[in-house]
């Protein structure tokens, strides 16, 4: 299975910043563990988006203020990051190990970005550590190539997707769904086309039940050619920001759920990390490992 990683391109952050940025690096040294063990693994060098490619979801003037430092006081805010040339070259790499994990599973079956998720971000914003987003930008692409035409976005994340809900508002080729805490971030949500809001505290048993009737619907509903799967660790019962109480064990499930629906359907998936905000790093490498090692596996 091929990777795309882009944790060479780092965060500059300062220190105390609350984002767990060392979990991308943490992630790909435990993989490229798992491939010297013999595990189907390759680790391919994303490209940085294009303009072109970010044109076609973000607005241009946004895109500009992005990439030259324009951004307003409270655009940085927004987003959570200071700006920084770093941060825009990381954005760029994340944003195109999508596009790339994308295609090559077009080919593959499976493939992933060993970051992204950034779902928050919207036509002409950022916000909640997400400057572009990725899975919208990989889908508007890989219909552009004419490679594909129906899109189903699985959305797993803690957090609703509202940045990508308001993308494709709409728009009958991209179904979106987004299992969520109905309490959490963000405080206002943009309806996808299919939402299941959880209460906080749901634990294994009553996320699965959620999840796996969503799964048919959105798989009913989109008859997709491409799966774009955010498979967010922050439902985990120990993440600092996500009010749930799944465990490991219980979203290693989840993605059995995911990708099993795919392969019966034939459809081909894209995995992006989603967030993970666990002050126990190694618990969220844990569970992006996990996700990783049985799509490869799979």
């Amino acid at each position: 299975m091929r990777l795309f990683p882009s944790d060479r391109y780092p965060l500059t952050l300062p220190e105390g910043h609350r984002f767990p940025a060392a979990k991308y690096g943490l992630l790909r040294r435990r993989l490229v563990a798992h491939a010297a063990g013999g595990t189907p693994l390759e680790f391919v060098e994303p490209h940085a988006a294009t303009d072109e490619e970010l044109l076609r979801v973000h607005d241009r003037r946004y895109v500009g203020r992005v990439l030259s430092g324009g951004l307003s006081p409270d655009e940085v805010r927004r987003i959570g990051f200071p700006w920084s040339p770093a941060l825009v070259e990381r954005s760029l790499r994340s944003t195109g190990a999508a596009i790339d994990a994308a295609a090559a599973a077009l080919d593959d079956g499976v493939a992933a970005s060993l970051a992204g998720g950034t779902h928050h971000a919207g036509p002409d914003w950022g916000e909640g550590f997400c400057v572009f987003n990725d899975v919208a930008v990989a889908a508007r692409e890989l219909q552009a190539r004419g490679l594909v035409r129906r899109v189903l976005i699985l959305d797993c994340d803690v957090h609703q997707g509202n940045g990508t809900a308001a993308i494709f508002a709409g728009d009958p080729d991209v179904f979106t769904m987004s299992i969520h805490g109905a309490r959490n971030f963000p405080l206002r949500k943009v309806a996808s086309s299919l939402d299941v809001p959880l209460d906080d505290g749901t634990a294994d048993a009553g996320y699965l039940a959620a999840l796996a009737p969503a799964i048919d619907e959105s798989f009913s509903r989109s008859r997709p050619e491409l799966v774009l799967y955010i498979a967010g660790a922050d439902p985990f019962e120990g993440d600092r920001l996500g009010r749930l109480r799944v465990t490991k064990q219980g979203l290693l499930a989840r993605d059995r759920m995911v990708l099993a629906a795919a392969r019966a359907g034939g459809v081909p998936v894209a995995i992006v990390c989603g967030g993970g905000y666990c002050d126990d790093l190694e618990s969220i490498v844990d569970i992006h490992a996990a996700t990783m090692l049985l799509a490869a596996g799979g």
